[in-house]
């Protein structure tokens, strides 16, 4: 399975191509009027018209009721729903079920226990994203430039696929992949020059590091591999007793 790369918080033309140029899998487009990377409507359909058939589009909110997220899908047509707020399975699976599109359910990580919850969003979300938990005291429930603990998740098994974020930048993306081998990768703050703005060299840098993890952790599964079948050792003689 390939990495998916997600460049997240896109807002203007330059920035976006610069991430459809670089290769990336995904963008996404945040909905949450705190966060610096916020769009509105109108902005974010001339971006997602930038956009289609050349990544997928991914629209993030946080905690947004049926009739925002009506708004959004009926303007941008968003490929993915990212749901980075408090919403519980049962909400996961009717946003799911009303609006018929993949969602990703991003849940918060500092500790062993966080990932209890996991099972239950599995169940019902079509990719986990796992981030930091904010820092006590912050306004936005991601962005906010903060990695956790990764190995807590280095042997996790799950059926959904999953993206790492938090924290992730061009210099530590490469050590997240091969420590982790996630099926994705998620970065906002890590390549911006200050919040909200993003610096197209980071983005390229970014997607440029993480391909070649990639293509390293596809190298380094290939020497490990037996290049045939195994010989097999001849049976020893039987001995016959004396006539």
């Amino acid at each position: 399975m390939s990495l998916d790369i997600k460049i997240c918080g896109i807002s203007t033309a330059e920035t976006l191509e610069a991430a459809l140029g670089a290769g990336a899998d995904m963008v996404g487009m945040v909905f949450f009027a705190p966060s610096p990377r916020h769009v509105d409507l109108a902005t974010a359909t001339r971006l997602a018209a930038q956009a289609r058939g050349r990544a997928q589009i991914v629209a993030l909110t946080v905690d947004a009721d049926d009739a925002t997220l009506t708004a959004i899908v009926d303007a941008v047509r968003p490929d993915m729903l990212q749901l980075h707020g408090r919403e519980t399975p049962a909400r996961v699976a009717a946003v799911r079920a009303r609006f018929g599109l993949p969602v990703m359910k991003a849940l918060g990580i500092a500790t062993r226990d966080d990932l209890a919850a996991l099972p239950a969003y599995e169940a019902v979300a079509d990719r986990l994203l796992l981030d930091a938990k904010p820092p006590k005291g912050a306004v936005l429930p991601g962005g906010n430039g903060v990695a956790f603990d990764w190995t807590l998740i280095a042997d996790l098994d799950l059926a959904a696929p999953y993206m790492l974020s938090g924290g992730l930048d061009p210099d530590n993306v490469a050590q997240a992949i091969a420590l982790i081998h996630p099926s994705g990768v998620d970065v906002s703050s890590g390549v911006e020059r200050e919040p909200g703005i993003k610096d197209p060299s980071r983005i390229e840098a970014f997607l440029r590091v993480a391909r070649a993890a990639e293509a390293e952790g596809r190298a380094r599964a290939a020497r490990s591999e037996p290049t045939g079948p195994t010989p097999t050792q001849p049976s020893p003689a039987r001995e016959t007793s004396p006539s």
